[in-house]
């Protein structure tokens, strides 16, 4: 976050100086900020953790959770109706989640935190879900730059706070590896993403792309196959179909 604070400290200067700038009230800077601090401060401290204990690939499955999630809170709190296709495919992500997951159960049973670590991801999805639903709303009022700016902003400064608080600051001097590591997910996995997925949600809207990030599961887990070492197994390949296909039926429209 060090790495890309400047990025969106340069982003949200520029907004601030467009003449097209639309001031944001009282309600929707609670909104960003509250929206930034679930999807990229308090998600990542679950993911992560989450990460501890179980593989990439089931992290990344169970962690696709978040588009049907979306669908949940846009049909509890926002009221929208849900139709029986959205019904089948809310059927079958948590079988196909609950497939990869029986798989993966046995062939690491002797992780005692194995529960503990998916539970962790399967927060990790709410939490996403709701900056999902709540970004989908709020940036056609605001713009997808000025929002994802200062939304991660929000959230940087969570992570600053958490990180003076509670870690160990020896480990920034004494892990030589960590500053490229660092640099190369601040710019390429966080700044990057974040862009291009406010733009995405503002250009085709936040069900199609739920859709496309189907590629996410099955990308995580031929990389986490061929640089981790991690194993593929039958059931992990039923699952992540079964996921893909919900998801792809979740953002689907009824003729």
């Amino acid at each position: 976050m060090i790495f890309a604070l400047p990025f969106y400290l340069l982003v949200a200067f520029a907004k601030g100086k467009d003449k097209d700038n639309i001031k944001m009230t009282r309600l929707q800077w609670i909104y960003v900020c509250g929206l930034g601090l679930c999807g990229y401060y308090i998600s990542s401290l679950l993911d992560f953790t989450g990460l501890q204990y179980i593989t990439a690939g089931l992290e990344r499955l169970i962690l696709f959770l978040y588009p049907t999630f979306a669908v949940l809170i846009n049909v509890f709190f926002f009221k929208q109706s849900i139709n029986k296709m959205q019904v089948v495919a809310l059927a079958l992500t948590y079988l196909g989640i609950a497939f990869a997951f029986y798989g993966e159960l046995n062939l690491d049973q002797a992780n005692p935190n194995f529960y503990w670590g998916s539970f962790l991801v399967f927060l990790c999805a709410i939490f996403f879900s709701i900056y999902i639903a709540g970004s989908g709303r709020l940036i056609p009022q605001v713009g997808a730059a000025k929002f994802t700016a200062y939304a991660m902003l929000a959230a940087t400064t969570g992570i600053f706070i958490h990180f003076l608080l509670a870690s160990n600051y020896r480990v920034i001097t004494n892990s030589h590896g960590l500053w490229g590591y660092g640099l190369a997910m601040g710019l390429v996995a966080t700044v990057l993403p974040s862009f291009l997925i406010s733009f995405g949600m503002k250009n085709i809207g936040a069900n199609n792309v739920a859709i496309i990030s189907g590629i996410g599961p099955v990308s995580t887990i031929i990389q986490a196959h061929y640089f981790l070492g991690e194993p593929i197994f039958f059931e992990q390949l039923v699952g992540t179909s079964l996921v893909i296909a919900g998801v792809l039926l979740t953002g689907g429209k009824p003729r």
